[in-house]
């Protein structure tokens, strides 16, 4: 519903007092199964979300923006790469930069570190801790990882769904502004 992608059955979702009709750009979702466009290379997957967002920009600026966030998620070397030449991490790792390069004020994050080894899974949690402090954007986090959520999260949600009423199915946390 943040995301605008399901309505409430009641009620409204607000963002600075305006109902969420729709996706739009200053929320950007970073899904589990990464989203990415396999005919595109890296670097235009991310070119694409800062194109669209800024379309004023020269294309000095915009091609700098994705240099700076694929380089921010280590990157660098794979810009040229199209999405079924990298691993599962390094596919996560594009989506999270081009959700980041467009600076929304609220981020959703689903499952965003599941898929990656232990050693990136920590320094991408480092650098959203980074990113949240200098940005201050809010951060919506889904995860079933509570040493994640307790490293990351200023508030924990529990959640269940219909299919398992009385048990948790995952963690919702929100890094506030």
């Amino acid at each position: 519903m943040v995301s605008g992608f399901a309505q409430p059955s009641s009620g409204s979702v607000r963002l600075n007092g305006k109902s969420i009709t729709k996706p739009g750009p200053d929320r950007m979702v970073v899904f589990q199964n990464y989203a990415l466009l396999p005919w595109l290379t890296v670097f235009e997957n991310v070119y694409l979300a800062v194109d669209s967002v800024y379309p004023k920009k020269s294309e000095q600026e915009k091609r700098a923006i994705v240099r700076d966030h694929l380089a921010m998620v280590g990157l660098t070397e794979a810009t040229d790469k199209k999405p079924p030449q990298i691993s599962g991490g390094m596919k996560q790792r594009v989506s999270i930069a081009r959700a980041l390069s467009i600076r929304p004020e609220v981020l959703v994050l689903d499952e965003p570190f599941g898929a990656l080894d232990a050693i990136t899974k920590e320094e991408l949690q480092e650098e959203l801790l980074k990113i949240w402090n200098d940005h201050r954007c809010t951060v919506l986090m889904i995860t079933h990882d509570i040493d994640e959520a307790l490293f990351l999260a200023d508030r924990l949600v529990l959640t269940s769904s219909p299919a398992n009423p009385t048990g948790v199915d995952g963690r919702f946390l929100r890094l506030a502004t």
